[in-house]
C-alpha cells in the first residue's frame, strides 16, 4: 500500500512539525521570563492560534488514515497513537502559554531569586520532548525509555523549587505574589515533562505492543502505587 504508507510518513512529519513549533514556544516562554523579555512574551502569547490549527489538521489525517484505509497491527497502532500524541503536544503547547501568562504577572515584581532551577526544568522536558518525537517516528524503545527515565529529574527540579520558594515567602511575605507565580511556572513545566512522557510511553506501545502507561522500565509493575497516565 505504497499510497498509505506515504500518507502514514506525512503524518510522521506533521507532528514533528507540530512539536518543533510547540518547543520553541516551551523555549521563547522560559527565556522571556529569564531575560524580563515583555516583548517575547507577546511572541510567545500569538503563536498558539499556528498550533491549534496543526492540532485540527493533524486529527483530520490520522482520522482519514483509519476510515480509508483501515491499517492493522503496526500500522494502527501509530496512527492511534498518533492522535494520542497530538493531543499531548497540543497540551504542552497550553502549558507553554500558561508559563508566558504566568510570567506576565510576574514581571510586574521585582526578580524574586536568580533563576537556575526553573530554566533547567525547561531544557530537560525540551529534551524529553525532543527525544520522545525521534522515538516514535524511529520507533525506538530504548530512546523512548530513556525518556521516562528522565522525567524523574524534572520532578525533583519542581520540588527543590518549591521548597526555595515556601522558605522565601515565610521569610518575606511581600514577594509572596511574584513567588506563586515562580511557582505556577514550575508546576506548568512539570506537566510539560509529563506529556513528553506520555509521547515516550506511546512509542514504547508502538515499537512493542507493550502499554507501559502503569508499569516501570522493565515492564513490571511500579509497585503499590502504579503512577497513571498524566493528563490535563
Amino acid at each position: 500500500m505504497p499510497h498509505f504508507q506515504d500518507d502514514l510518513d506525512h503524518l510522521k512529519e506533521r507532528l514533528l512539525v507540530m512539536a518543533g513549533a510547540v518547543e520553541e514556544q516551551v523555549r521563547a516562554s522560559v527565556q522571556s521570563l529569564v531575560d524580563r523579555d515583555h516583548e517575547l512574551v507577546e511572541q510567545v502569547l500569538a503563536g498558539d492560534d499556528p498550533i491549534n490549527r496543526l492540532h485540527i489538521e493533524i486529527d483530520e489525517r490520522c482520522f482519514r488514515l483509519l476510515a480509508l484505509h483501515q491499517p492493522v497491527a503496526t500500522d494502527l497502532r501509530v496512527v492511534v497513537s498518533g492522535v494520542k500524541i497530538n493531543s499531548d503536544l497540543e497540551r504542552i503547547g497550553d502549558f507553554a502559554i500558561n508559563v508566558a501568562e504566568a510570567t506576565l504577572r510576574y514581571l510586574e515584581h521585582p526578580a524574586v531569586k536568580p533563576l537556575i532551577d526553573v530554566p533547567r526544568m525547561a531544557d530537560i522536558a525540551q529534551g524529553m520532548l525532543r527525544d520522545s518525537l525521534n522515538a516514535f517516528v524511529r520507533q525506538d524503545s530504548r530512546l523512548a525509555r530513556e525518556v521516562l527515565d528522565r522525567d524523574d529529574s524534572v520532578d525533583r527540579l519542581k520540588e527543590r523549587v518549591f521548597r526555595e520558594l515556601i522558605g522565601i515567602m515565610c521569610s518575606d511575605a511581600q514577594v509572596t505574589q511574584s513567588a506563586l507565580e515562580l511557582l505556577l511556572i514550575s508546576r506548568h513545566l512539570e506537566r510539560i515533562g509529563d506529556h513528553a512522557t506520555n509521547i515516550a510511553e506511546e512509542a514504547i506501545f508502538i515499537a512493542s505492543g507493550r502499554d507501559v502507561r502503569h508499569h516501570g522500565r522493565d515492564g513490571g509493575p511500579r509497585g503499590a502505587d502504579p503512577a497513571p497516565r498524566r493528563e490535563e
